[in-house]
């Protein structure tokens, strides 16, 4: 099977206490697996990296007002989700906001109903925790961010 290639941006999004968001997602092709994972989403036709990690924060948190900050982190990742396998290449930004009360209004029907739960993490329970969650190293990137604060250029996850 051919792997369709997608560009993506993701959102670290800390709270006034340093905790990070995450979504519980599945895939209906496989039945009990679970992981958590970062706000975002793929880019639309002519739309920057920059342009998509608002619009995608604003449709699945419903938060207005985020401070977008820079970009931390890049990667490529390889996953299969409904049975289609995809290449994606993700940049990571940084946002901070002080609400926490989140609103999915905006995601789709397909998407809605793969977002099982969303909870504000702390560094401790990333580590802590037996879940599955992507980044890899998410743990270890934020505690990083939050002693050093954003890196000059971003780094690969």
């Amino acid at each position: 099977m051919t792997a369709r290639r997608r560009r993506a941006a993701r959102i670290l999004l800390l709270d006034g206490l340093d905790r990070i968001l995450l979504f519980l997602g599945a895939d209906p092709a496989t039945p009990g697996e679970t992981w958590w994972f970062t706000p975002g989403g793929g880019l639309e036709a002519g739309e920057g990296v920059r342009e998509a990690a608002e619009r995608e924060l604003a449709e699945e948190t419903g938060l207005r007002g985020v401070d977008l900050g820079p970009l931390v982190a890049y990667g490529t990742v390889s996953f299969s989700f409904q049975g289609q396998r995809y290449e994606q290449e993700q940049w990571f930004h940084l946002a901070r906001t002080t609400e926490t009360g989140l609103d999915h209004w905006g995601t789709g029907a397909d998407e809605h109903a793969q977002l099982l739960a969303a909870r504000w993490w702390t560094v401790e329970e990333l580590r802590g925790t037996a879940e599955t969650v992507y980044p890899a190293g998410l743990a270890d990137f934020l505690e990083r961010l939050l002693v050093e604060g954003p890196p000059v250029d971003p780094v690969r996850l």
